[in-house]
């Protein structure tokens, strides 16, 4: 009788499990199908301004093509040092540009360092990681012990892209380096030129000197300046720092007009969901603007699953269209900003490695307003009385798949 009354949860439980890799099988064969459409040929921009942040010029770029055009040009001048740390870095024709423009800096002299996610990178052929030895490169591996694998702090990514140059011009965003980002994503990433971009190279060099071989040289730290108005914040997977997670909630209770979020993956937990409902409630225009269709179709449908109770306690929900909208970034009350490289999902903020700015600045804001404005041009709002009536399936399917959030 007690074996009997075991067997009706197993059975349940394993009844949900095979329900839920049956409908991933079909998600991602529609998916497939939807990557070898024709890609979209443009969407809308705005190039906004530079703006100085204390003593730091602040440029935003929210389109591939202007954004590697400056971080080259930023390699070709390098004089000292060049720190590149990517998430993915396809071996296409802007990957090799990069990597023939690092390997003659540091053939000129320069001091070169490189690191990447050997994980996010697996389908890219192991030749294109083969640097000559004047090129520092780490390729970083989340268990590099065996014990590791039994360590909930080494599973994470580094998720981080960042280039900084001469300890003077640094780079950091949702872009990662490749062909389709440049030209068919729309991603949001930061320049700074001046004092402050040192928070973003003592990161990379933290970083490098945590996880090198004993081979691999160590790297001076560099002295970092103390800025109100210009923040690095890191989520640190070993040391169970994340920062990042906090900033956001704060920023939210202390919203008063307007919140604008463009968010890849936004999957939030209870407690940012929560500080975005209890703003809604007190007159806060919050809108979000998220992918209808990203790159990983599962977080498509985990991200759906929380409209519903957006949508009813006043979040604005907006789908953008055509094209995969990366960007990682927020803007309220036309002075707060964050720009970097975390999605609101578990894997960035209690997960990966993850950098982001936190910016206190009118000129900013304003431009990212404009920015925010110009991607609803490619929109579609989703509008309560029309998510109200979708189809039982889809309902059917975010029910299902919904308690896969924690793993994404």
């Amino acid at each position: 009788m007690d074996v009997a009354v075991w067997r009706i949860p197993l059975l349940v439980f394993g009844g949900i499990f095979t329900l839920q890799v049956l409908l991933i099988i079909v998600l991602m064969a529609e998916a497939k199908v939807r990557r070898n459409r024709v890609p979209p040929k443009g969407f809308p921009h705005f190039h906004p301004p530079p703006a100085t942040v204390s003593r730091t010029e602040v440029q935003i770029y929210s389109e591939g093509q202007v954004l590697f055009a400056a971080m080259l040009e930023a390699i070709e001048a390098a004089s000292e040092t060049i720190y590149l740390e990517t998430y993915i870095w396809k071996g296409d024709e802007l990957g090799e540009l990069f990597k023939q423009a690092l390997i003659r800096k540091a053939q000129a002299g320069v001091q070169v360092y490189l690191i990447y996610d050997t994980f996010a990178n697996m389908v890219v052929p192991s030749r294109f990681f083969r640097f000559p030895p004047e090129v520092h490169v780490l390729p970083y591996r989340a268990w590099r012990r065996p014990w590791h694998i039994f360590d909930f702090r080494r599973y994470g990514r580094d998720h981080r892209k960042i280039l900084v140059v001469d300890e003077r011009i640094a780079f950091v965003g949702g872009y990662n380096i490749g062909e389709l980002y440049r030209v068919h994503w729309r991603d949001t990433h930061l320049r700074l030129v001046g004092p402050e971009a040192d928070d973003l190279g003592a990161s990379f060099v933290d970083f490098w000197n945590a996880n090198r071989s004993p081979q691999q040289p160590k790297i001076p730290m560099p002295p970092r300046s103390w800025s109100a108005e210009l923040r690095a914040y890191r989520n640190d997977p070993v040391r169970m720092i994340f920062p990042i997670r906090s900033i956001y909630i704060e920023a939210i209770e202390q919203a008063q007009r307007h919140i604008y979020m463009t968010q890849a993956y936004f999957i939030p937990d209870e407690a940012i969901l929560n500080a975005l409902i209890r703003a809604a409630r007190r007159g806060v225009d919050v809108r979000v603007l998220v992918p209808w269709q990203s790159n990983h179709v599962l977080t498509d449908w985990l991200a759906r699953h929380t409209f519903d109770l957006c949508l009813r306690n006043g979040i604005r929900i907006f789908a953008y269209q055509g094209a995969m909208i990366h960007a990682k970034s927020a803007t309220i009350d036309s002075i707060w900003s964050m720009i970097g490289t975390a999605n609101l999902d578990r894997l960035s903020l209690a997960g990966n490695y993850e950098v982001n700015m936190e910016i206190f600045n009118t000129h900013v804001a304003h431009s990212m307003e404009a920015i925010f404005h110009c991607d609803l041009s490619n929109a579609t709002e989703i509008q309560p009385h029309v998510w109200a009536r979708r189809s039982w399936a889809s309902r059917a399917s975010e029910l299902l798949l919904a308690p896969l959030w924690p793993f994404l």
